[in-house]
């Protein structure tokens, strides 16, 4: 699995001009999801994200994670994270996992990091045309692969 987390102060998903996912300071997730993804991979980045200390203290250090902060979440699928680029203009996206394994385990990671939060975490939809906004803070924006455990 790979995420690029966006520190928000603010940040919605709209479908179809209908607005279903909206927060103030907390995550963007964009999440994308490979064959080889599994359970060890979502317990493992859902306690990476909930612990990650990117949000600021009392003295402006990045020295509270998003459970200190009690930060609200939003994660969205976005199978493009997994382009690959190398050959020709035209991104190939063959890494990235079809539907048919990709809804079970993005449901899945969205369950996990709601028990690792203790907290509802909202979604774009699956698959869906969506226009997501958002007022990155900072900016902070992290990387995290869960296939290379840097």
């Amino acid at each position: 699995m790979k995420v690029v987390i966006q520190r928000v102060s603010k940040a919605s998903v709209t479908i179809k001009g209908e607005k279903v996912a909206s927060i103030e300071n907390g995550l963007l997730i964009l999440l994308g999801i490979v064959n080889e993804d599994a359970q060890d991979d979502i317990n493992w980045l859902s306690n990476k994200i909930g612990n990650l200390r990117i949000f600021e203290d009392e003295n402006g250090v990045m020295n509270k994670s998003l459970l200190d902060a009690k930060g609200d979440v939003i994660v969205v699928s976005q199978f493009t994270l997994h382009a690959s680029t190398k050959k020709g203009n035209r991104p190939s996206y063959i890494k990235a996992a079809k539907p048919d394994v990709a809804i079970p385990l993005y449901n899945a990671f969205v369950n996990q990091l709601e028990s690792v939060l203790r907290k509802p975490v909202q979604t774009g939809s699956f698959g869906a045309d969506m226009k997501v906004e958002l007022i990155n803070d900072g900016p902070v924006t992290i990387i995290i692969d869960s296939q290379n455990k840097e």
